[in-house]
């Protein structure tokens, strides 16, 4: 008695079903656009933008390592930087663990 009627149901959401499946496609098209342009995007200009930051890296400049030194840029070559941590210290660090690049001159000061 319990079982005609669940037939019944299934048989007519199964006739309905191309329709249902055209909507799940656009809806994970859009969900993949949203994620692209709010999450995807703004990373990949961020991540252009530091790269051109070490890139750009001369001496003089002030920078910040990944592991938080700090220091002044003494020479540069093609894939590591001599950084003076303090007076006659200088050390050698690979260009790809600069986190920040400060240039010559360095921010305003607040008062300005």
């Amino acid at each position: 008695m319990f079982v005609t009627p669940a037939y019944a149901q299934a048989a007519g959401a199964a006739s309905s079903s191309g329709g249902s499946v055209a909507m799940l496609v656009g809806q994970f098209v859009l969900l993949g656009a949203i994620f692209w342009f709010l999450i995807i995007r703004p990373q990949q200009k961020k991540l252009k933008e530091h790269r051109a930051k070490i890139d750009s890296v001369k001496k003089g400049d002030t920078v910040v390592t990944g592991g938080g030194i700090i220091g002044k840029v003494t020479k540069v070559d093609e894939h590591e930087v001599e950084v003076e941590i303090a007076s006659q210290v200088k050390i050698k660090v690979v260009k790809a663990t600069l986190t920040d690049v400060q240039p010559l001159g360095g921010a305003k000061p607040a008062n300005d």
